[in-house]
């Protein structure tokens, strides 16, 4: 089913994917979605309290519920079908958000009526010739099933960032405390009591320190992107998993051949049977065999579904059976006669000891990857869909949009890991909490998944619940477990959460209070077009960009301007930014452009759409072309018949790239040219007389000039004129008009209110980023305070 938009290029991009694309992609993959499944084993059967171990038989058992949980959850779940959920090849919780937003109509994004009327259209196609069924109907017409959803999906996003703290501690502290047994087990043949104290202590205080290095490097790499870090890592968890199936298989002929009769189902019965507290809680560790899967599904945006699923059913899956099942079979023999015989070093054959404590150090750094770049990737989503607060995003590749970089968050990550890793220090708390993080986003998926199988893929709502029960027991069946740990690490989770899910929720909370603000006061057009003149105002040279939520009416702030300064330039743009719940708007449909008023008022509006995955806003050329969407759409309004009809009248949708435009030809001028100063640099004002003020501070020249093209004798004489006037108002200087609101709280409002807004003031004063990343110069821009009272 096609995106209402059409197919996105990164859609088409993974249309044409080839397989030697693929298997690349699949070896990057080693290197950053599994490095968590790979690691894994370090810590699974070695947090599990060495008392539940009663006989061999337990090894059986234990082994049994770790192959069926990988198979259904990892297996079937996620790498068969959640992985085909996907939103033109962005994956995560978002991603199945975005699907039911799109096709169910319960997106609680900014857009108001006036939008989703003149959008209307595009969605036709896709629900044509269907009849809507009664379950979409109930949960469109309900808004209580909206704000469900949100919560759903923003607890789950929580769910993703809690586990991104929480997974480097484990996984570095693992291996760490590998180190310190092994330094256990060196002899010393010095008898002094003063060497004998130094050598205890470095074996006691090796783990936290080294730990703590080895997380901060694996931060400081994340600055190089997706795509280096997965060829860096690649080999290394290559190596790693031939190394540990190969430890495995050995175990499995050495030890224990008749392990593999534990795939019975048999077995699980017989632990269930003779069940206790102890035993239960130890469910919580096997548990942590499924650490990656969900972040398999969030890191779809950085690779492809073909190369995920490739890689995980032809190496990660058999390679991790083995390595468990080498484990097994070893603790079945040594399970009252070997100390600390669950953990994966013991199981290794000692003349590879060295070997093993040497790749694993590098693979435990490898085994943070996923999670980090998953949360990168949620928080990406949240904040393009209004959910998260104005923070740096880079894109670390021009050919796979999904790959992200965000410092500010890298940077918080680390700090809050080291927290985790010096507080704890003890890989048991610790994956108390991560086991629940685990849990608790894997029932977030599959609530939302049996919403699209039933809404989406319009699935009978057999299927869907179906899905829901059979994977909603499984994960059910863990839950009561990890809650049996929640005082002994779990907690830390919750408080992660608690704080995430309250900053998520206050700034959608006031970007939505401060959009319902603009929409009840804004002016209509009427009063800047026929009411204006006669008091007073004038239209001076230049072009006005008026950057606005709204996609209708005059914004409050700009009409407090003009009553405050009787002007306007000559020619007024009114954009506004709009997300959608998709991936990429193809360039081609990103702009929607229409008149304000009377031709002859020369006033415009432009929504710039865009998906989660697009950064339109931080490009140099952004102005350039919203001018050349300008142009395009003077030139075509004539002849165009398919234009959209609005409550402001027609707009059309204009993207043409501005080399291949009818209408404007961008010259990119380096040199001196008469009245081509920078738009920062030639500012111009009026009086309240209508004289004109003119000030300039040359420093640069514009990178692009516009001409009409030499076919232009053909254009009819007005849109001749009028372009010819848009060009020599850009020449004149452009002005950038933004909003600044000071929100407040009335006083008979409640405590919760007061405390949302109130956190969502101290958000919005202290964002890295600015509203509109546009890099404007502070010369040509001009903010206009208001005071909203909420």
């Amino acid at each position: 089913m096609d995106p209402p938009f059409g197919p996105s290029t990164y859609s088409d991009g993974l249309k044409k994917e080839t397989w030697r694309h693929s298997l690349i992609l699949s070896f990057q993959t080693l290197g950053v979605v599994y490095g968590r499944f790979s690691t894994a084993p370090l810590y699974v059967f070695g947090t599990i309290q060495t008392t539940n171990f009663k006989s061999n038989e337990t090894a059986y058992e234990y082994f049994s519920f770790l192959f069926w949980t990988l198979t259904i959850v990892s297996l079937l779940k996620y790498t068969f079908i959640v992985l085909r959920a996907d939103d033109n090849g962005e994956g995560g919780i978002f991603a199945l958000y975005s699907l039911l937003c799109r096709h169910c109509k319960v997106g609680l994004l900014p857009n108001d009526r006036s939008t989703e009327e003149i959008m209307q259209h595009e969605e036709v196609s896709t629900l044509r010739g269907k009849v809507e069924s009664r379950a979409r109907k109930a949960i469109r017409n309900r808004r209580s099933s909206h704000y469900f959803m949100l919560f759903i999906a923003l607890f789950g996003a929580c769910m993703i960032i809690g586990d991104g703290v929480i997974t480097p501690s484990i996984s570095v502290l693992s291996v760490s405390s590998g180190l310190q047994r092994s330094l256990s087990n060196i002899k010393y043949t010095s008898s002094t009591d003063a060497e004998q104290t130094i050598s205890d202590d470095l074996r006691k205080y090796v783990p936290v320190p080294s730990a703590c290095v080895i997380t901060v490097g694996l931060f400081i790499l994340q600055y190089y992107g997706t795509h280096k870090i997965g060829f860096m890592f690649a080999p290394i968890v290559t190596i790693w998993l031939l190394f540990i199936s190969g430890v495995g298989m050995y175990n499995v002929f050495h030890w224990d051949p008749k392990i593999f009769s534990a795939i019975s189902p048999v077995y699980m019965y017989r632990f269930v049977r003779k069940i206790n507290k102890a035993s239960w809680k130890s469910l919580n560790s096997i548990l942590l065999c499924v650490a990656g899967s969900e972040t398999m599904f969030t890191d779809l945006g950085h690779f492809s579904r073909r190369s995920i699923k490739l890689t995980f059913v032809c190496l990660i899956y058999p390679a991790l059976v083995l390595c468990y099942a080498g484990q097994a079979a070893f603790i079945s023999k040594h399970w009252n006669g070997t100390e600390n015989f669950n953990h994966l070093s013991e199981s290794v054959p000692k003349h590879l000891r060295h070997v093993f404590i040497l790749l694993s150090l590098l693979a435990s750094a490898v085994g943070s990857q996923a999670t980090i770049t998953a949360t990168f990737s949620i928080i990406n989503q949240c904040l393009t869909l209004g959910c998260f607060p104005r923070v740096k995003v880079i894109h670390t590749s021009d050919k796979r949009l999904g790959q992200v970089y965000i410092p500010d968050v890298n940077w918080l990550l680390m700090a809050l890991s080291l927290s985790v890793t010096i507080g704890f220090h003890d890989v048991t708390r610790i994956a108390n909490a991560a086991g629940m993080a685990i849990v608790f986003g894997m029932i977030v998926t599959t609530c939302m998944m049996s919403l699209v199988i039933a809404l989406y893929w319009e699935k009978s709502l057999f299927v869907s619940g179906c899905f829901l029960m059979f994977f909603g027991f499984v994960e059910a069946v863990y839950v009561s477990a990890c809650m049996l740990s929640f005082h002994k690490g779990a907690w830390y989770l919750f408080v992660i959460s608690a704080v995430s899910f309250t900053i998520m929720l206050a700034w959608h909370y006031g970007t939505m209070k401060k959009y319902e603000f603009d929409l009840q006061n804004r002016v209509s057009t009427e009063w800047l077009t026929d009411y204006s003149p006669g008091l007073g105002v004038s239209r001076v040279r230049g072009i006005g960009l008026i950057y606005t939520d709204i996609v209708t009416g005059i914004p409050a702030f700009f009409s407090h301007f003009i009553t405050n300064l009787p002007a306007f330039h000559q020619v007024l743009i009114f954009v506004s930014f709009k997300p959608h719940p998709v991936p990429c708007v193809p360039p081609s449909e990103r702009y929607l452009v229409g008149r304000v008023g009377n031709k002859d008022y020369r006033i415009y509006r432009c929504i710039v759409r865009y998906g989660y995955c697009d950064q339109v806003r931080d490009t140099d050329n952004f102005e350039e072309q919203i001018i050349g969407s300008i142009g395009e759409f003077i030139s075509l309004e004539e002849s165009d018949s398919e234009s959209l009809a609005s409550p402001e009248g027609r707009m059309m949708i204009v993207g043409k790239p501005l080399v291949e435009s009818n209408a404007l030809i961008p010259i990119h001028d380096t040199t001196s040219v008469a009245g081509s100063t920078n738009i920062a640099n030639n500012e111009t004002l009026a009086s309240p007389s209508g004289d004109f003020i003119e000030r300039k501070t040359a420093v640069r020249r514009k990178k692009v000039r516009f001409l009409i093209p030499e076919g232009g004798a053909r254009m009819r004489l007005s849109v001749r004129e009028e372009l010819q006037e848009l060009i020599d108002a850009r020449e004149s200087g452009t002005a950038y008009f933004l909003g600044q609101s000071h929100l407040t709280v009335r006083d008979d409002s409640n405590f919760l209110k007061k405390f949302l807004i109130m956190a969502f003031v101290f958000l919005d004063r202290n964002c890295r980023e600015p509203p509109v990343a546009l890099n404007i110069p502070h010369a040509a821009l001009v903010e206009v305070g208001m005071v909203y009272i909420i």
